[in-house]
């Protein structure tokens, strides 16, 4: 696992230690990225379910100022408070250890907005619809902002979200589907 473009292009990452977590290939990444931008110039992440924190750390390398890392996993946190201390990222960036709805509630308090949300829960047990409608209700997403979601092959995120334009659909491999909204 590695860093595909942008000031820290080819830094390797280390990847969570044991099998509960499911880094997002360097391929789905790189393809996914030429979507949503290539490069950015400037601008905030929220990395829900990080796990080693490869995608809010492939947002940095490309240009977003700052991310928020949020993961319920011990061994998560560390190895995205490794991966962004081997990098110099620590004054870019939060890391938070609790679920993603309670960082939902957290960042919608602190009225936070983001220009990139990455969504990439464990396969088939988080809603997506019930992420997607707190992130419309509390306004986390800015004008033009962008919602990553990684997911089964075999789920069916919904065309149509209120706010939300679907501007991707797809499918990797056997395993991997990404869908991706803006914000209208």
């Amino acid at each position: 696992m590695r860093v595909i473009a942008g000031i820290h292009k080819g830094r390797q990452l280390k990847a969570v230690p044991g099998n509960n977590t499911r880094p997002t290939t360097d391929k789905v990444k790189e393809s996914i990225f030429q979507i949503i931008g290539p490069f950015f110039r400037g601008g905030k992440a929220l990395d829900l379910f990080a796990g080693s924190g490869s995608l809010g750390i492939e947002a940095l390398s490309r240009g977003m100022d700052y991310c928020i890392f949020v993961d319920k996993h011990p061994k998560a946190i560390k190895t995205i408070h490794e991966n962004t201390s081997l990098l110099r990222l620590d004054d870019q960036i939060e890391v938070f250890r609790t679920d993603a709805y309670r960082a939902l509630a957290a960042v919608a308090k602190r009225e936070l907005s983001f220009d990139i949300i990455f969504l990439d829960p464990p396969y088939s047990k988080i809603s997506y619809a019930d992420l997607l409608e707190i992130i419309r209700k509390e306004h986390l997403l800015n004008e033009d902002g962008i919602i990553y979601c990684e997911h089964d092959v075999n789920d069916e995120l919904p065309e149509q979200v209120s706010g939300l334009n679907l501007i991707k659909q797809t499918k990797y491999g056997g395993t991997i589907g990404v869908t991706i909204y803006q914000k209208m």
